[in-house]
């Protein structure tokens, strides 16, 4: 029990600090002081006219309390304008950053002072602010989510020195706009308190977790349904419904569910009520197709996925070769419906005849179905299709493109007898589909991956960021750019693009989750790593990198039986390929060290 001068308290504990302080003393100690002085002032101003009390202000920092925790963040809130206004007037290496965390919990008071876990906490929440910014705790955020005119992003569960249970932590999106909708990666608030939640709560179904809604028009188009009585006709049925998705997936005031995961309902009986809630989304597309002879009819529909609501639904009649132009008016059905505005250049890019002959988009849907198997069976088969795509459309991008991205599977997963004449190949074909549509994104993708096996990593940042800015809603272009980011090793930046890929795409192939396990090992997040490695191989054993994963991962902790148990699994589904340490050493890092750091692990393990 705490003795007489002790007393234990709930209360808003803030705490803040300022980035680069030493730098800053070490490049002008008088104009340090002078501006540390002036912003402390801010807040003790502030602080004060917010009813909280400054505890303690040591150095750089300051540690106050509040005796509501909605003063408390609306407090930190308006001192980070304040200062962001203040820095807009001092020269660039003048400017004075403060991170400010702020968590509601239980303290130790005593001679005025906090003590305890509350404080801790706040302390760790500070430092996963980012300059400028805001980092609170969920028992902050469950006080004043619905009570503030703020937007919140889910950081995950953040270990706290000397706390036994991780902290989940939210950052203060300081803008101007009211939120909507639960934070980005937050995990369903209904679910039990005891349910893992490693902060890539990305995983959607996957985890059994409902994605949160985005804040602006989002969609899951479904495969449409194949009419023609001749299951043969599948692929046209899902090419149809794939290249509607691919153009809304190029508008930036939408957000679209990849094929990947719409897919995942086909020939099953789901109320469109499940889907939303399963993907996360407001409104649902589907249709059916039924093709004869050189005719088709086209029915679509567009639903409000929480009520079963039809938004609007229509039937089309058309000849075959009117296929694409019908594609572009339910797109734009669409885009009129849910009022979706359009910024400059998008109109261009989504409507257009790419494919006006019928027997080469007929090429083009069975080499893109042969492509999505990412196989070295599929590849070639693909590779076959779309050249004739070229061939029978020497004016149109996607054939190229496509041939583009088969060689350079085969190059990158060692498919090719030659992998350098691959490469080549499939950067002369990347290029011929720009100089044809320089706004295909899929191009500039497969571009920007040249680059990296070429070891030209400012080129292939360059490229894979004009991809994501053309397909914004792409799943397999957020990925590949996770690739991009994590070969030129900006690894923080790879992990967030991974998780956009997975949030785009819930039902995601096993590839995500293993590249996602590579980022987490690159981030020392072993444990993390290793979950979504074993979810990858449960879903495609077969998939060699994924034990590679393991073994790597499981070898950096010391776990060396399961390390080398990892290692088997790896031989026994790649027997083709080298041994793990070669197979390390084939990634192409623009740090050297990095391969060497998968090594030491396998060393450590003593797998060779």
């Amino acid at each position: 029990m705490a003795s007489a001068e002790a007393r234990q308290k709930l209360t808003a504990v803030f705490v803040t600090d300022v980035v680069g302080y030493s730098r800053l003393m070490a490049n002008d100690h008088h104009a340090t002081v002078k501006t540390l002085a002036e912003y402390r002032e801010v807040f003790s101003s502030y602080i004060q006219r917010f009813q909280g009390r400054v505890v303690n202000a040591p150095g750089d920092s300051i540690l106050a309390e509040f005796e509501s925790v909605v003063d408390a963040v609306n407090c930190a809130v308006e001192i980070q304008r304040e200062l962001a206004v203040r820095n807009s007037g001092l020269p660039e290496q003048r400017q004075m950053h403060f991170r400010i965390g702020v968590n509601l919990g239980d303290v130790l008071i005593k001679d005025g002072e906090l003590f305890g876990d509350g404080v801790n906490i706040a302390a760790r929440l500070e430092s996963l602010a980012d300059p400028g910014g805001v980092c609170i705790s969920r028992t902050v955020y469950d006080q004043v989510e619905s009570r503030l005119p703020l937007r919140w992003e889910y950081l995950g569960e953040q270990a706290a020195k000397n706390i036994a249970k991780p902290v989940r932590a939210y950052r203060v999106l300081l803008d101007s706009r009211p939120k909507a909708g639960p934070p980005a990666g937050e995990p369903d608030s209904k679910a039990p308190a005891e349910e893992k939640s490693s902060g890539d709560a990305l995983l959607g179904i996957l985890e059994g977790k409902p994605p949160p809604l985005p804040d602006k028009p989002s969609i899951a188009v479904l495969a449409f349904e194949n009419m023609s009585g001749d299951p043969e006709q599948e692929y046209f049925s899902d090419g149809i419904a794939e290249d509607i998705i691919t153009d809304l997936c190029k508008l930036s005031g939408m957000f679209v569910i990849a094929r990947n995961s719409s897919f995942s309902y086909k020939g099953r009986n789901v109320r469109v009520q499940q889907i939303g809630r399963e993907m996360g989304v407001r409104y649902v597309l589907e249709g059916s197709v039924r093709k004869a002879g050189k005719k088709v009819r086209i029915t679509a529909q567009l639903v409000v996925a929480a009520t079963g609501e039809h938004l609007w639904a229509q039937r089309y009649d058309r000849e075959l070769e009117d296929v694409f132009a019908l594609q572009d008016e339910i797109t734009e059905e669409v885009v009129t419906a849910l009022d979706v505005k359009l910024v400059a250049g998008e109109q261009a890019r989504i409507w257009r005849n790419s494919l006006k002959n019928p027997e080469a988009r007929d090429l083009y849907y069975r080499a893109r179905e042969n492509l999505h198997h990412r196989t070295i069976e599929g590849s070639a088969q693909a590779r076959q299709l779309f050249a004739q795509v070229i061939a029978a459309e020497p004016d149109s991008p996607l054939g190229y493109a496509g041939e583009a991205w088969s060689h350079w599977y085969d190059a990158f997963r060692g498919w090719s007898a030659s992998p350098a004449q691959s490469l080549a190949r499939a950067e002369e074909l990347a290029r011929n589909a720009l100089a044809r549509d320089e706004s295909n994104p899929e191009a500039h993708g497969v571009l920007g991956l040249i680059h990296i096996l070429k070891r030209e990593y400012d080129q292939a940042v360059a490229e894979g960021e004009r991809a994501v800015a053309l397909g914004p809603n792409m799943a397999d272009v957020a990925a590949m750019m996770e690739l991009i980011l994590r070969f030129a090793g900006r690894f923080d930046e790879a992990l967030a693009m991974i998780r956009r890929a997975m949030r785009l795409c819930p039902v995601c192939p096993a590839y995500y989750l293993t590249v996602l396990g590579l980022t987490l090992t690159l981030l020392e997040r072993y444990d993390e790593a290793i979950d979504s490695y074993h979810k990858a191989a449960a879903l495609e054993p077969d998939y060699p990198t994924s034990y590679f994963g393991l073994a790597v991962a499981y070898g950096a902790l010391g776990r060396n039986k399961e390390a080398r148990a990892a290692a088997e699994a790896f031989r026994k589904v790649a027997p083709h390929l080298s041994s793990l340490q070669e197979y390390a050493r084939r990634h192409p890092y623009k740090d050297p060290a990095v391969n060497e750091r998968w090594i030491e692990a396998l060393n450590k393990a003593g797998i060779d």
